[in-house]
């Protein structure tokens, strides 16, 4: 899904390219070692993700980097900066999606190109819902408010292309990209779902020890069944919408 947003934004020497959500530092860094000149900002709200950003950038030599806790919701960067914006699965998360857009074409220039991924609908990406799906068979977790922020709130059709044709932009385009999660064994899909899913170690941390043992089965059950020669590659499905100012 980055290389699919990388490959939209299209960014040349020279050009200064923000990256919004970008966690750790993706697809920020690789966007940056692409140029010889020019840079990448990399915002986050969190520091303690940008802390991880600016060491992973060191590990790899990228230098034409610089990193901003802020909210994308009021960027602190004049009008018309960027040439080039990448928002890769953060754009669910925010709570006001429209302001965040029309943040972000904003700070862009005339001519400039944004692109963001989301993730499809749930049908698609088994690798979630294998274990959200037990999660909420198995406790009373409250219901999410409709449009709330969350995994799948950007996978109705045409919700993201109509937000960026609300901002002003144009030539907008969507298309899907699948992708695999190549877990190898049932034991290293729990292991990473349960240790990096912020929703889920959420959820299992209100679970008591018989009622984790329960999901795990099922999780192990679910799992195994669906890839019976023990070969855990498990499929994945975005959406990835581009637009220009």
């Amino acid at each position: 899904m980055g290389d699919e947003i990388i490959r939209l934004l299209n960014p040349n020497n020279g050009n200064i390219m923000l990256d919004v959500a970008a966690g750790t530092g993706e697809p920020g860094l690789t966007i940056a070692s692409r140029l010889t000149s020019g840079k990448v900002i990399i915002t986050d709200l969190s520091e303690d993700m940008l802390a991880i950003a600016r060491e992973n950038a060191s590990l790899r030599s990228i230098k034409n980097i610089e990193t901003q806790a802020c909210d994308v919701c009021e960027l602190p960067f004049p009008d018309n900066t960027f040439d080039g914006i990448s928002c890769r699965f953060g754009l669910m998360f925010f709570p006001d999606m429209l302001l965040a857009v029309k943040e972000m074409v904003r700070v862009l220039k005339p001519g400039g190109r944004i692109a963001t991924s989301v993730w499809n609908v749930p049908e698609k990406n088994f690798w979630v819902t294998a274990i959200m799906g037990t999660i909420n068979k198995n406790m009373e977790l409250p219901t999410p408010t409709p449009g709330a922020p969350g995994m799948f709130r950007c996978a109705k059709e045409g919700l993201i292309s109509d937000l960026f044709q609300q901002a002003g932009l144009k030539n907008i385009s969507v298309k899907e990209v699948s992708g695999k999660l190549n877990c190898k064994t049932t034991d290293k899909y729990w292991s990473m779902m349960t240790e990096i899913g912020a929703p889920i170690v959420a959820a299992l941390s209100k679970a008591d020890d018989a009622q984790k043992e329960k999901i795990k089965r099922e999780v192990y059950q679910l799992v195994n069944q669906k890839y019976p020669d023990g070969n855990i590659v498990i499929d994945s499905s975005a959406l990835v919408i581009y637009g220009e100012k």
